[in-house]
C-alpha cells in the first residue's frame, strides 16, 4: 500500500504565497499540516478568479477544495487513482495537478476541458463527464492492481446526486461482493443523506476508521466465529446497527462498503487523520461520508439558488454575470414554454426530467404545473420506463432529456417503448454540438440510434418556430415513440407562431426554389445551407434548400422529385454518419435513382470526437458551415471556385 513518504518542510510566513510553490502534489506533499489552510484560501481564490473569466462549473469546485487539497497531501497521486465523477468539481484538482497556468483556458478552444481528461494529465485516470461512473471505474482499477500486484490505492470521489444513479450501487453491490481494496468519497453537499454532528462525529470517524478500532472489530468477528451460527449472526448485526446508529450509514455496510462518517468536507483536522487512517486500511471496500457546502467561501455563491453551479464570465466582487445580447429566444426556453401552452389546453401532458429541469426547461413548466412534472434524479433508465407506463394509461408523457444523456437509456428506449410502440415524447435538447462543454456533451449519434428502431418517429427543428410546430405535432402524435430534437443556444431570430400547428408525419418543405443543385437539410444546418445557396446562385449554379423535418420517416416523395430535378443533392445533418444522410441514401439506391448519374453526397459530423471550442468554429472545423458547402458542390462538379465565379 503507498504511503506519503516525504519530509515536511519548515512553515513560511504567513503571507508568503503558498500556491505558487504547489504545482504539482509532490511538492505540495513537502509542507506541513499547517500549511495547508493556507493553500485550501489561495486555491479556493484562484478557482473563483480563473472561472470568472471562463465562466465554467463553479458551485461544487468551491465545496471540495479542502477535500481536494487533503486527498492529495494524503495521497500518492499519480500512482494512487483519483477519479472525480462528473468532473464538475475538478478545477480545484487541476490547479493542483500542473494545470495552473491553463486554467484559464478553461473550456476555450484548445485549452482545459471543463471535465477530467485522460489525455489531458497523468492525473486524471478515467475521463468523466456523464455522472455516477467513478466507482465502477475505480472497481476495474482496483481490481487490475490486484492481478498486477500492486498495492496503491484507487479513491472515486462521488456526489450525493450521482448517488441518485442505479449504476453507484450496481458497483458498490460488486465491490461488497469482491471485497477489493477501494475507497469511495461521499461528497454530501445538499445535506440530502446525514449532517455532520461536530467534535462528536469527528471524534468517532476517526475511531471507526482507525486500525485499533478495526482490529478489535476483527477479534470480535473471530470470537463470533466459534459461537453457534444464530448467535453469531445477531452478533455481527448488533455490531452494524448499533455503530449505523450513531455514524449512520446501514445501506452502504449492507451493500459490502466499511462506513466513515460523516465529517466536516471544510475542516482539514477532520479530513486528515480520517483519511490517513483510510489509506493505511488493508480492509476491503470503505466509504467516507463527508459533508460539503457547494459555492463554500464565496458569497454569492453561497447564496445563490443553485449555488452558482454553472455561470458565465462573472465580476469577482460582485457576483454579477456577463449577460449576453440575445438576438432570437433560446430554443429550450421556446420549448418549455411551447409545452406548457399545449399542457394549458390538455390535462394529460406531463413533463419528466432526469436531473435536469433547468437545463432542458422544465423548471419552467413545473412552476405552472408543479403536480406534472417528475424529476427522477440522474436516472435516465427510469425516466425512459416510467414514461414508458404513464404512457400505457393515456397520459402523454414529454421525456426532456439531452441527446448525449438519453444514450444511458438506450435499451429502456428499444425495449420499453418502441418495441411496445408506446406514444413516448422524446425532446432531446443539445442535438449537433454543444460548444464549451465538448465532446462528452455533444448531440452527435441519436438519428442513427434512434433511427434503426422500428416505430419511432423523429423530428428536427430548423429554426424555432418550427420547434413550437414539432411540439404541437409530438402532443397530437398517438401512433407510437417520437422525438423531436433542437440544438443548444439561441434560434435565429425568425417570426415566431402564436400556436404550433401539427406537422404532416414525413412532410419535408421546399424553402427555396432552384434547378441545378438540391441541399436538404436536416436540422438548423437550413440557416447555412440557405447562405451557401446565395453563394451557388451568385456563381451560376441555380440552388434548391429543402428543409426535411423529419429523419424518419422521410419524405420520399419529396426526395425522389429533388433527385429526379437537380444534378447533384447534397443532404447535410448535425448527426453523426449512419444517420439522415444514409436513410436518403438507402432510398435512392432502393428506388434506382443511383443508377441515373445524380450526384449525391452525405455531409455529417466527422468521424471522430470534437474538442470543445465556440459552437461555429466547432461546425467550420467539421465541414457543416456554409463555406463547406459550397466547397463541397464545386468538387462533386468537378470545378474551382474561381472559375465558377469568372463564368457567372
Amino acid at each position: 500500500m503507498s504511503t506519503k513518504m516525504t519530509t515536511a518542510s519548515p512553515a513560511l510566513p504567513v503571507n508568503t504565497p503558498l500556491l505558487d510553490k504547489v504545482g504539482t502534489p509532490e511538492l505540495l506533499r513537502q509542507l506541513p499540516e499547517s500549511d495547508l489552510r493556507q493553500v485550501a484560501d489561495e486555491l479556493r481564490q484562484e478557482t473563483i478568479d480563473a472561472v470568472s473569466v471562463t465562466g465554467g462549473h463553479l458551485g461544487a469546485g468551491l465545496g471540495v477544495v479542502e477535500l481536494t487539497v487533503a486527498l492529495h497531501y494524503v495521497f500518492d497521486t499519480p500512482n494512487d487513482r483519483l477519479i472525480w465523477d462528473v468532473g464538475h468539481q475538478a478545477y480545484p484538482h487541476k490547479i493542483l495537478t500542473g494545470r495552473r497556468d491553463r486554467i484559464r483556458t478553461l473550456r476555450q478552444g484548445g485549452g482545459l476541458s471543463g471535465f477530467t481528461k485522460r489525455s489531458e494529465s497523468e492525473y486524471d485516470p478515467f475521463g468523466a463527464a456523464h455522472s455516477s461512473t467513478s466507482i465502477s471505474a475505480g472497481l476495474g482499477m482496483a481490481v487490475a492492481r490486484d492481478f498486477d500486484g500492486r498495492n496503491n490505492n484507487v479513491i472515486a470521489v462521488i456526489g450525493d446526486g450521482s448517488m441518485s444513479a442505479g449504476m453507484a450501487y450496481e458497483a458498490m453491490n460488486n465491490a461488497g461482493h469482491l471485497k477489493s481494496r477501494l475507497i469511495v468519497i461521499l461528497n454530501d453537499n445538499d445535506m440530502s443523506i446525514a449532517p455532520p454532528t461536530g467534535a462528536m462525529s469527528a471524534y468517532l470517524a476517526r475511531l471507526v476508521s482507525g486500525k485499533t478500532y478495526r482490529s478489535l472489530r476483527e477479534v470480535g468477528k473471530n470470537i463470533a466465529e466459534r459461537l453457534p451460527k444464530f448467535i453469531a449472526d445477531k452478533a455481527v448485526k448488533a455490531e452494524e446497527y448499533a455503530r449505523g446508529f450513531v455514524t449512520g450509514g446501514t445501506m452502504f455496510e449492507e451493500l459490502g462498503f466499511y462506513y466513515v462518517g460523516p465529517i466536516d468536507g471544510h475542516n482539514l483536522d477532520h479530513l486528515l487523520p480520517v483519511l490517513k487512517n483510510v489509506r493505511d486500511s488493508e480492509s476491503g471496500p470503505i466509504l467516507v461520508h463527508v459533508v460539503t457546502q457547494k459555492g463554500k467561501g464565496y458569497g454569492p455563491a453561497e447564496a445563490a439558488a443553485d449555488k452558482y453551479h454553472g455561470v458565465v464570465p462573472f465580476d469577482v466582487v460582485t457576483g454579477t454575470q456577463a449577460k449576453a445580447k440575445a438576438n432570437a429566444p433560446a430554443y429550450t426556453k421556446v420549448f418549455a414554454e411551447s409545452l406548457a401552452k399545449e399542457a394549458r389546453r390538455d390535462d394529460k401532458i406531463v413533463a419528466i426530467s432526469a436531473a435536469m429541469p433547468t437545463g432542458t426547461g422544465l423548471d419552467l413548466f413545473g412552476k405552472e404545473f408543479p403536480d406534472r412534472t417528475f424529476d427522477t434524479g440522474i436516472a435516465e433508465q427510469h425516466a425512459v420506463t416510467f414514461a414508458a407506463g404513464l404512457a400505457t394509461e393515456g397520459y402523454k408523457p414529454f421525456c426532456a432529456i439531452y441527446s448525449t444523456f438519453l444514450q444511458r437509456g438506450y435499451d429502456q428506449v428499444v425495449h420499453d417503448v418502441a418495441l411496445q410502440n408506446l406514444p413516448v415524447r422524446f425532446a432531446l435538447d443539445r442535438a449537433g454540438l454543444v460548444g464549451a462543454d465538448g465532446a462528452t456533451h455533444a448531440g452527435s449519434f441519436d438519428i442513427a440510434y434512434l433511427g434503426c428502431l422500428p416505430n419511432m418517429v423523429i423530428m428536427a427543428a430548423a429554426d424555432e418556430a418550427e420547434l413550437v410546430h414539432m411540439v404541437a405535432t409530438a402532443t397530437a402524435h398517438d401512433q407510437g415513440p417520437i422525438a423531436f430534437r433542437f440544438p443548444r443556444g439561441e434560434g435565429v431570430g425568425i417570426d415566431m407562431p402564436e400556436r404550433g400547428i401539427p406537422l404532416e408525419i414525413g412532410r419535408g418543405r421546399i424553402v427555396k426554389e432552384g434547378t441545378r443543385v438540391a441541399i436538404l437539410s436536416l436540422g438548423t444546418r437550413l440557416a447555412e445551407s440557405l447562405k451557401a445557396a446565395e453563394e451557388l446562385d451568385a456563381r451560376g449554379l441555380s440552388t434548391t434548400v429543402a428543409d426535411a423535418r423529419f429523419a424518419k420517416p422521410l419524405d420520399e416523395e419529396m426526395i425522389l422529385r429533388l433527385a429526379r430535378d437537380h444534378e447533384v443533392l447534397i443532404t447535410i445533418e448535425e448527426g453523426s454518419i449512419g444517420g439522415f444522410g444514409s436513410f436518403v441514401l438507402h432510398l435512392l439506391a432502393e428506388r434506382g435513382m443511383l443508377d441515373r448519374g445524380l450526384k449525391v453526397r452525405s455531409m455529417v459530423l466527422p468521424d471522430v470526437y470534437i474538442d470543445h471550442d465556440k459552437p461555429d468554429r466547432m461546425y467550420a472545423q467539421a465541414g457543416l458551415d456554409a463555406q463547406s458547402i459550397v466547397k463541397r458542390v464545386f468538387e462533386i462538379l468537378g470545378r474551382n471556385a474561381e472559375a465558377l465565379k469568372a463564368r457567372a
